[in-house]
């Protein structure tokens, strides 16, 4: 295997690097080394900087609005904006629906909803997972009933992420009752502000608000928003999922964390030196940026097979299994670094994610620091959600193993 990138593909990573050091507000770029979840309006104004220049959705193709750039350039973009800390763009929108919009929408649904999302003017959410419907899909109850031109749906979504920003969201819904589970699910958009439809907010540990249960009451759906024919919802679902085989692995977030991490720990004292000369913290930062090295490279093996390699997809799940414990083992290391200052979550200085009225007390000066232990907290659903690590196993041993 060449473990040496191509001069041209490095030429093309600072020429991204100097863009996003030129082009993305300062005032931006802090609020992102706060390592709070992005607020929409920076996503916004990130994605039409993006939009201007036709980078804001590379992966998709050029016909509706990607680039021709290769997939080693595309994950160079990404790791370029992880390592600035820009905003997280509406990935719900961008990584998962886009695709399946330009693969099985209908020109009249592309027309509508793809040009929105490259400019974030509409926001999009994913409900996938029900109740008793997570990794299992499968077995999911919400239920879709054509009456006339119209669907009705009913039943309810949960960990539904981002669903208080947006304005639709993307469902999987059964369509046929009677037919076997993955043959009755079809695939529907629909107005998150339709009459029936009620939010209710799941706060998480890390004292944010992310995640929301969602809630259908009858709510009517032009038949025009069903993607693709009826009863393929599961199909496009697996499709989707394609998507994420290497993004799964987190790897851009992991590497920036490790900067954080050195940053820290280079800042922070253990006696008389620096935590960073501590030998057993030394040590613990050297075998983790080592892992995610090798991880790394595994990453960029499944970029170079390409996407009609049946084998590497049944990889995504080794890398989205070692992507999220590495990505929690990195967060983890970040709060041990700030001492007894990782012990409670502090407050965003800036005042978008005050959603609590009491006070946690005045945050710590570094901006690097704020927001790493809410960061560790949220971290720990990374082994549960888009696939917990219990169920990536059993799909390792199936698929890779033959057991």
């Amino acid at each position: 295997m060449d473990f040496l990138i191509a001069p041209e593909d490095l030429a093309f990573r600072a020429e991204i690097r100097a863009f996003i050091e030129t082009e993305c507000p300062e005032d931006i770029i802090r609020r992102g080394k706060h390592d709070y979840h992005s607020a929409r309006e920076d996503v916004r104004v990130w994605m039409q900087i993006l939009n201007k220049h036709g980078w804001s959705a590379p992966h998709w193709p050029t016909e509706f609005g990607g680039t021709d750039w290769s997939p080693l350039r595309k994950y160079i973009f990404q790791d370029e904006l992880r390592r600035a800390r820009t905003p997280v763009l509406d990935r719900c929108a961008l990584d998962l629906l886009g695709p399946v919009l330009c693969a099985f929408g209908s020109d009249a649904q592309r027309k509508k909803f793809l040009p929105p999302i490259l400019t974030n003017d509409v926001w999009w959410c994913q409900g996938f997972s029900e109740p008793n419907a997570g990794s299992d899909l499968a077995s999911l109850r919400t239920r879709a009933d054509l009456n006339g031109d119209h669907y009705v749906v009913n039943g309810s979504k949960i960990w539904t992420t981002e669903a208080h920003y947006a304005d639709w969201i993307f469902a999987l819904v059964r369509t046929d009752q009677d037919a076997k589970p993955q043959a009755g699910i079809s695939f529907l958009l629909i107005d998150i502000r339709s009459t029936g439809i009620e939010l209710r907010p799941i706060w998480s540990i890390d004292e944010g608000l992310t995640l929301n249960e969602v809630f259908f009451d009858n709510v009517q759906v032009p038949k025009e928003n069903l993607i693709g024919q009826a009863g393929m919802g599961w199909s496009y679902a697996k499709y989707l999922l394609t998507h994420e085989r290497t993004t799964s692995a987190v790897i851009s977030h992991t590497k920036r964390d490790i900067e954080q991490v050195r940053h820290l720990s280079l800042t922070n004292r253990a006696g008389a030196v620096s935590l960073a000369q501590e030998p057993a913290f030394a040590t613990k930062l050297a075998r983790l940026e080592a892992e995610v090295i090798a991880l790394e490279w595994a990453v960029m093996r499944v970029l170079h097979a390409g996407s009609e390699d049946t084998a590497s997809n049944a990889v995504a799940s080794v890398l989205k299994l070692r992507g999220s414990e590495l990505s929690e083992r990195a967060a983890l290391l970040a709060a041990e670094a700030l001492g007894d200052y990782g012990i409670a979550a502090m407050q965003d200085p800036e005042g978008l994610h005050r959603l609590y009225p009491h006070d946690l007390g005045p945050p710590l000066a570094d901006d690097e620091a704020i927001g790493v232990t809410a960061k560790a907290m949220f971290r720990r659903a990374t082994t549960i959600y888009g696939g917990a690590s219990e169920v990536q196993r059993s799909i390792i041993a199936k698929s890779i193993l033959g057991l």
